[in-house]
C-alpha cells in the first residue's frame, strides 16, 4: 500500500468513527445538551482534546493508546466543523441586523493563553 492509499484508508477509518460515534451520542459533540455545562461546542472539543492528550502524556504511543490518536484526529474535525458553525451563526445574525452575541460575562474573561480569570467585581 503506498502513502496515498494509506491516507485514504485513515481518512475512511476516521470517517466511519466520526459517524458511529455520532450517531451513538446523538450528536452531542457539536450541539451538547448543556445539563452540567454552558460551553459552546468548540470549548467542550477543547476539553476532550486536552484529556485524550493528557492520556497520551501518561501512557505514551503504545498499543493501548492506539485508539486515542483516532480520537484526537476526529476531535479535530469536530472542532474545525464547531469553530465554522459557531462563525457562520455569528455571521448569520450580523446579516439579519442583530449584534454578536456578547453576555456581561464575556467582559470579565480575559486571555491568559488558555487560562480563564474571571475577576472578582467585590473587590476593590
Amino acid at each position: 500500500m503506498n502513502t496515498k492509499e494509506k491516507i485514504q484508508f485513515k481518512c475512511a477509518e476516521l470517517e466511519d468513527l466520526l459517524i458511529k460515534k455520532n450517531d451513538a451520542y446523538g450528536d452531542s459533540a457539536l450541539n451538547p445538551v448543556g445539563i452540567f455545562s454552558s460551553l459552546k461546542a468548540s470549548e467542550a472539543i477543547r476539553i476532550r482534546l486536552d484529556d485524550k492528550l493528557k492520556r497520551i502524556a501518561n501512557v505514551g504511543l503504545n498499543d493501548e493508546t492506539e485508539d486515542t490518536l483516532l480520537d484526537c484526529a476526529g476531535y479535530m474535525v469536530l472542532l474545525m466543523i464547531a469553530n465554522d458553525n459557531e462563525s457562520n451563526n455569528i455571521q448569520e445574525r450580523l446579516r439579519q441586523g442583530g449584534a454578536a452575541p456578547h453576555t456581561a460575562s464575556d467582559s470579565s474573561k480575559k486571555d491568559t493563553g488558555g487560562q480563564v480569570w474571571f475577576s472578582d467585581s467585590t473587590s476593590t
